[in-house]
């Protein structure tokens, strides 16, 4: 520390040994004259007994101390100050200019400064502030750890196992003691100011350690108490949200927490507790359930409010015309906000009168705005079924009028199935080209011997089902029907030919026609053994033609009996009716009449 040299410094007063440099001290009690005798010469005696009185007006100060002293003057550098000691001290400027830049003290000013030496080199004694106030700050902290006091502190930084703190001093915040549940992230604390308790302090090696969690669990203790005291269910209370977890939210209210169900948040559709709420957020919440033994509480927000599902018939009607908002798509529909907690469903088979919507994302998605009509509410299920093809006409009530039942239509084919094809007729509305009404006489397996994807064809309305969306269309029948030309040219007893296409168990079916089959039946075949014909007997062969005779026709069934045995009947009556003509004299027998024809 250099020293002061201008005039108006008094310089450093010096032992017995050497010279007293003035006269007097002021305040200091200082020598005011020396004495002299009569030839002015200084009196020994009496000039030990004041020097004497003069070092015994010194303050007893030791090295280490801090002790009070008055400035006495204030340069661009330095701060003289007196502490009542043999010398002044001399004290760097720096050490009392504030955060502005700005020297804080003046002349005459009181301060705590600390003896550090008695005296230096040039005789001045050696003081400093900055050491006086961190012994006044050790002291302080000393004093709060023996009292339990609270002290305040701001977060420096993040360090090994957990904080450092300016509390006037350095000091350790552990990062288990830091809150009463573990913080993941120290480093959003930096420069943060905390409340907290010394619970270690050793001067010696400058530790202290602190502890926020001992005085919010002391704090909590007394909130709960009081809480506790006054908590019952259906109570209203004011809490903060404290921690935020995907099934709910926790709330302190005062000491003790409650969990806020996701469920019980809003009647309206929460996807994650943080939609509504973030930590910190203050929240009146009322207590759903309360158990004293386990100290556990359920809470409710959205009971605050009245249920929308209270009154809901009175705003959504049955076949009202009602607006929303998507907010979710399943397999089986979409999910349409109307106003906050009330949702209809719109089923994926009320969203179009004509296309098959496998899946409602394609007719809908999230956020669309549409119009529905209301179709059934259920208030205690909480269930409103809505209908998006109810807001249109329905094409299916005109397709009567456009295509009456036997008009012709054209089409293309647009599926193929096992038992038919699909026809489009309109957009969005196909018919069903039956696998039986494909052809009169050809046995189709599968539709597709007959047509195929893309095809355009021809088709009759055979039948129109509005109500199922069912449109039924005929083939075959724009071309003749082979079964009613056959049947207009034959008739019972008609004698026939036909090929025997296959033989069953109860019978032949023979094809008359292209497409036309009929059936000699078991009990039709020739069993007969006929006189004069060598025992004859017709067995019938699988692609064989016969004669054969027609008994039985039926149009409306499409069926028709044949027999063979009637026909050998017709034969037999013939030959006898012949021999009968032939045999005037009776000389001829039977015999004679079959031989001769044979």
């Amino acid at each position: 520390m250099a020293n002061v040299e201008d005039e108006q410094t008094p310089g450093p007063v010096r032992g017995a040994a050497g010279t007293l440099d003035r006269a007097t001290r002021g305040d200091r009690g200082g020598l005011k004259a020396l004495p002299r005798d009569d030839d002015d010469q200084i009196d020994p005696e009496e000039y030990a007994r004041l020097l004497d009185s003069y070092d015994s007006s010194f303050r007893n100060i030791a090295e280490g101390e801090v002790v009070k002293g008055t400035v006495l003057k204030v340069t661009a550098s330095e701060v003289i100050v007196d502490v009542g000691y043999k010398s002044e001290g001399i004290i760097s400027v720096e050490e009392f200019i504030d955060e502005n830049g700005q020297v804080t003290v003046e002349a005459g000013d009181i301060v705590d400064v600390l003896l550090e030496r008695t005296e230096d080199r040039e005789g001045y004694v050696v003081l400093s502030r900055e050491k006086a106030e961190k012994m006044k700050i050790w002291d302080e902290v000393e004093k709060a750890y023996l009292e339990r006091k609270v002290v305040i502190g701001r977060v420096i930084e993040r360090i090994k196992g957990g904080l450092a703190v300016d509390i006037g001093v350095r000091a350790f915040l552990p990062g288990s003691q830091i809150d009463v549940r573990p913080v993941r992230n120290l480093d959003a604390l930096r420069g943060q100011e905390l409340r907290m308790r010394v619970i270690k302090v050793n001067k010696k090696r400058g530790n202290i350690v602190l502890s926020r969690k001992a005085l919010l669990e002391e704090e909590n203790a007394e909130k709960k108490k009081h809480t506790l005291e006054t908590l019952a269910e259906g109570k209203v209370l004011r809490g903060v949200v404290k921690n935020i977890t995907d099934y709910g939210a926790f709330i302190d209210l005062g000491g003790i927490d409650g969990l806020l169900h996701i469920t019980d948040m809003s009647w309206g559709r929460v996807g994650h507790p943080s939609e509504l709420f973030k930590v910190n957020d203050e929240i009146d919440v009322v207590v759903l359930k309360y158990d004293a033994a386990t100290e556990r509480v359920s809470l409710g927000h959205k009971q605050l409010i009245t249920d929308p599902w209270a009154n809901v018939m009175d705003r959504y009607p049955v076949g009202a015309r009602v607006g929303g908002k998507v907010v979710s798509l399943t397999d089986y529909g979409a999910f349409v906000e109307l106003e906050s907690g009330v949702e209809g469903l719109i089923h994926v088979s009320e969203m179009s009168w004509s296309k098959r919507v496998k899946h409602p994302s394609k007719i809908l998605n999230v956020g669309d705005t549409v119009d529905a009509m209301v179709l059934g509410v259920d208030p205690t299920a909480r269930r409103i079924s809505l209908g998006l093809k109810q807001v249109e006409s329905n094409p299916w009530h005109d397709l009567a009028d456009k295509y009456p039942v036997g008009s012709k239509i054209q089409g293309k084919v647009r599926n193929l199935t096992e038992f038919g094809a699909f026809v489009e007729v309109e957009e969005d509305i196909d018919g069903l080209i039956h696998i039986s009404d494909m052809s009169w006489s050809k046995r189709i397996k599968h539709p597709s011997e007959v047509l195929k994807k893309g095809d355009v064809v021809d088709a009759m309305v055979l039948n129109i089902d509005a109500e199922n969306q069912r449109l039924s269309l005929g083939l075959k029948q724009l071309a003749t029907d082979i079964w009613d030309d056959f049947f207009s040219r034959h008739q019972v007893g008609t004698t026939i030919e036909g090929k025997v296409v296959r033989m069953t168990n109860f019978g032949a079916f023979v094809e008359l026609d292209e497409g036309i089959e009929g059936l000699i039946h078991v009990s039709e075949f020739d069993d007969s053994r006929q006189v004069g014909k060598d025992d004859e007997k017709i067995e019938l062969k699988v692609g064989e033609p016969y004669q054969m005779k027609i008994i039985k026709l039926s149009p409306e069934e499409r069926k028709i009996g044949l027999s063979i045995r009637a026909l050998k009947s017709d034969e037999f009556r013939a030959d006898w009716e012949s021999y009968q003509e032939s045999s005037g004299d009776g000389s001829a027998t039977l015999g004679d009449h079959f031989r001769n024809n044979r």
